[in-house]
């Protein structure tokens, strides 16, 4: 089998695999961990009750996977060869070669969602940030922004508050959508200062960031804030432009499976955020895992039952 992501998903599917003595090889195009490397302390990951980080998590996976027999490969998949009645094998084809597999476990994940306005591009790296535990120590004692509302945003923020001077967190609502207890930490908190109702329209400054362009949407009055980061929390989208409608996703392009993360297409499964489904966190991406890798051990079953593996 051939398993297409390194986060938690892909590695928790490869340590089944391992263990059902399949032949797995893995197919990372970066780094191992997806978004787990830009975590600084994961605290809702069971069996850690002062939390671990991101990082860390994923070396400890990825060293048990490969105790299990588990080969990682780096590379960049760009296109699955669906099998045929007759011979059912896919075929994975990278940048440099082709791989013939019984069967196949995406877990590319998503990436982060952008504004899409003017000057996000540009600042990127200078100002711009999409992940507050990598980039917030560069902001020790300036005055930054967060936009966004639900979990994410809410969390980076308080991790934030250790460095920065101040924190502005933009919100398009008028009322949060994260969890109530860190609601109830960021707006008691003395560092924090929400704007409601409001809208990022421009991201302005030289060779650095320097301000932001707001819009109230109930009011139409804009404005402008002065600050020297801001970070951008408003969800995620599935890496999934690369299969080409290959297998069927829901209206925000994530893969539609059956319980046991199989696709329509048979010999497809899916893992982990890249998955539709109702939360996207490490511990669902693990059970996505794990699942995906049994369905796959008893397709494979089959498949041999019937003469064709």
């Amino acid at each position: 089998m051939v398993i297409i992501g390194g986060g938690p998903a892909g590695l928790t599917a490869g340590i089944y695999a391992g263990r059902a003595r399949l032949c797995a090889f893995l197919i990372e195009k970066l780094i191992h961990g997806g978004q787990m490397m830009t975590t600084d302390l994961v605290e809702n990951y069971p069996g850690f009750p002062e939390g671990i980080s991101g990082p860390e998590l994923s070396d400890r996976m990825r060293q048990q996977a490969e105790r299990f027999g588990l080969k990682i490969l780096t590379g960049e998949v760009v296109q699955l060869i669906p099998g045929t009645a007759q011979d059912p094998a896919i075929t994975v084809v990278t940048e440099d070669r082709r791989l013939r597999s019984g069967a196949v476990v995406i877990a590319t994940g998503a990436s982060y969602r952008h504004l899409g306005v003017p000057g996000e591009k540009e600042f990127i790296g200078k100002g711009v940030s999409f992940c507050a535990t990598c980039d917030g120590a560069l902001y020790r004692d300036q005055e930054i922004a967060m936009v966004g509302g639900g979990d994410t945003a809410l969390s980076e923020v308080i991790f934030l508050t250790r460095f920065a001077k101040k924190i502005h967190l933009i919100h398009r609502r008028e009322a949060l959508r994260g969890a109530k207890y860190l609601q109830e930490q960021v707006l008691n908190h003395e560092k924090v200062q929400v704007h409601w109702n409001t809208v990022v329209e421009e991201f302005r400054g030289g060779q650095y960031l320097e301000s932001l362009k707001l819009k109230n949407v109930k009011t139409e009055e804009e404005s402008e804030l002065t600050v020297t980061g801001c970070f951008i929390a408003i969800g995620i989208t599935p890496n999934t432009q690369w299969l080409n409608d290959l297998v069927p996703t829901d209206e925000w392009g994530f893969i539609v499976t059956d319980q046991e993360m199989a696709t329509q297409v048979p010999g497809i499964f899916a893992a982990g955020d890249v998955r539709s489904k109702n939360l996207w966190q490490i511990a669902t991406a693990v059970g996505d895992g794990a699942i995906a890798a049994y369905a796959v051990e008893k397709y494979l079953d089959k498949l041999r039952g019937e003469g064709k593996s």
